[in-house]
């Protein structure tokens, strides 16, 4: 297969371009920075683009496999504390998402022969806060700041559609890692012996492992009969006390002491929500078609990123 992934220098990308790499499979990557790209397998190739238009790599749409754009600004910042929202940050966020959007439809308007599949990024915030509801792709979006990035961002591809592509609509919850992303900052404070649950704890956490995200996204390109949204979340969610319970356990660490939801909000402003408030997304349509997770429970997921992490430590 011939592969392009926008986005692929995040944490997504460089797995899904490793992975597919590492099988044979030749894997274009797009960075605006090609010469710091890091992470990536030596048989991916990094080619240059602004991320607003098909300029210089829009060819490479011509024949290809899939498109998956992942590309778009943290919602959460890239430091180890969350970025505020303000509104320059909300358009950054916004602008970042519509601009690759109307840059792999132009590819695609372009190409002579049509992509196979566009697979399009989006996010379980699409929802919005839901409480203890069951979510699954036919509930319908809310209405906060995170919801309506993702009505716009899942739309910016829609167009593809029209010339007779296959659209893929990818809603990820949080894909954990020790190294980036919610969970590092979530085990910062128990690696501190000094952790505990967000807020109330009663919200939801929709988890992902990340070889299932890969193993997803990846089963969704091979089925041609797949197309719409897609819930990319374990099929065992918890709130966020229980899986702090169970990421205690994991570590070898009391779940003993909260963060306070208002003095997190208070110190970081609407982002503070991505983590005090949640969805119970369940992958209804991925396992109905006939998908299988390698890791559909938390403890299991945690400790073989763990123990995985533990293990390079030990190696540096």
């Amino acid at each position: 297969m011939r592969v392009i992934i926008t986005g692929g220098t995040g944490m997504i990308g460089r797995r899904l371009a490793n992975d597919l790499a590492r099988d044979g499979h030749e894997v274009f990557v797009l960075s605006r920075s090609p010469k710091l790209a890091e992470g990536l397998d030596a048989a991916v190739r990094v080619e240059g683009w602004d991320a607003k238009t098909a300029k210089g790599w829009g060819p490479l749409a011509d024949g290809a496999d899939a498109v998956v754009n992942l590309a778009g600004a943290n919602l959460a910042g890239e430091g180890f504390l969350p970025t505020r929202w303000s509104d320059e940050r909300k358009k950054l966020l916004l602008d970042s998402r519509l601009h690759a959007g109307q840059a792999v439809v132009e590819a695609v308007a372009q190409a002579a022969k049509k992509p196979a599949v566009v697979v399009q990024a989006s996010a379980v915030g699409y929802y919005g806060p839901r409480g203890s509801e069951d979510v699954t792709e036919d509930t319908p979006p809310g209405s906060d700041f995170p919801a309506r990035v993702c009505i716009d961002w899942e739309a910016s591809t829609q167009p593809v559609v029209e010339m007779g592509v296959r659209h893929v609509i990818i809603r990820t919850g949080v894909v954990l890692s020790f190294k980036e992303g919610a969970l590092q900052r979530m085990a910062l404070p128990f690696r501190l012996f000094a952790g505990g649950p967000f807020g109330s704890g009663k919200q939801q956490f929709p988890w992902i492992h990340p070889a299932d995200e890969i193993g997803a996204i990846r089963f969704l390109i091979r089925s041609g009969d797949a197309s719409g949204p897609f819930n990319l979340t374990a099929p065992n969610p918890l709130t966020n006390a229980e899986f702090s319970r169970v990421l205690g356990r994991v570590m070898s660490r009391p779940s003993l002491i909260p963060v306070p939801g208002f003095a997190f909000k208070a110190a970081f402003g609407e982002v503070a929500d991505i983590l005090l408030t949640g969805q119970r997304a369940l992958p209804k349509r991925l396992l109905e078609m006939g998908y299988t997770f390698q890791f559909p429970e938390a403890e299991a997921a945690l400790t073989d990123l763990y123990r995985s992490e533990t293990a390079s430590a030990v190696e540096a």
